[in-house]
């Protein structure tokens, strides 16, 4: 575990678990959710990087390049694979001080998962004004391949916390919790006017058109996250009654992998040796 300090901030990174945040405090409270004692649950940690790609592939399969892929989905999740494998894996440290921390991992692609090998970068820094997480992902093979990032925090909620963020629409999910068909935010939950999270439904879905601001208001403090494209999509993760919410800035829908081809579904298709990066910002204020 390597634990940053700067100012009112502080974070712990645990490179070997998934490249994880363990925690996040801003003046001694969590503005990331604590990681519990003892735990070895990555589902369980503050903050985890997405890559090769972000949230649900239906069935764990598609095609790509004239190319049939089948990803081995964990028992937790079957059918479906989830998140890519950079959360699964342990990460190398690079460089470290006392404000930042960087890791990378290599993945050398897998005739059984995920074919094509990439190299991730990510950093984790601290400054007086807030968190900044960067992940990148560098396609190091001899062919095409599709690729996505995202970045899962679990934010601390307030018994009085308000999530407020701006879409232009929301993907409506199957019973299989796979996206078919983008609707109005309203349909599913609307943020863009504040909403208590002690008063909405069940949210689990991919926001559509998103400006890249989301503020979670609550315990006499705001806090800001920030997030700039390729970020255009935000998954939002809310169960009734839980002690966090994920606001998650992401580069495509989830199952995009399957998308239809003229679809804006964000997957992005990286040449030998071309790069995909993705930033998140995080600050906080009294109110």
């Amino acid at each position: 575990m390597i634990v940053l300090e700067v100012g009112d901030w502080r974070a712990t990174v645990a490179p070997e678990r998934g490249g994880a945040m363990l925690g996040l405090d801003w003046r001694g409270l969590p503005v990331f959710r604590p990681t519990p004692e003892g735990s070895s649950d990555i589902l369980e940690t503050a903050c985890f990087p997405l890559v090769p790609y972000a949230n649900r592939i239906a069935d764990g399969r598609f095609a790509f390049g004239g190319r049939s892929v089948r990803l081995t989905p964990l028992e937790r999740f079957a059918p479906h694979a989830l998140h890519g494998d950079g959360w699964l894996s342990s990460w190398t440290v690079t460089r470290q001080t006392p404000e930042a921390v960087e890791m990378t991992l290599d993945w050398p692609g897998d005739p059984d998962g995920w074919p094509w090998p990439w190299r991730a970068h990510q950093q984790v820094s601290l400054a007086p004004e807030g968190l900044t997480i960067t992940l990148a992902v560098t396609n190091t093979g001899d062919e095409s391949m599709p690729a996505g990032l995202g970045l899962h925090p679990y934010f601390h909620r307030s018994a009085d916390a308000v999530l407020t963020l701006n879409a232009t629409g929301v993907w409506a999910t199957d019973d299989r919790a796979i996206p078919h068909r983008l609707v109005q935010p309203g349909a599913v939950a609307d943020w863009s006017g504040g909403r208590a999270l002690n008063a909405a439904p069940f949210v689990d879905h991919a926001y559509a058109g998103w400006d890249g601001a989301a503020v979670l208001h609550g315990a006499d403090r705001r806090i800001i996250l920030s997030s700039e494209a390729p970020a255009r999509w935000v998954q939002v993760y809310a169960p009734v009654g839980a002690d966090f919410v994920c606001v998650e800035p992401v580069t495509h829908r989830p199952d995009a992998h399957n998308a239809p081809r003229d679809e804006d579904h964000g997957l992005t298709v990286l040449a030998p040796g071309q790069t995909l990066s993705l930033a998140m910002q995080v600050r906080a204020e009294a109110v």
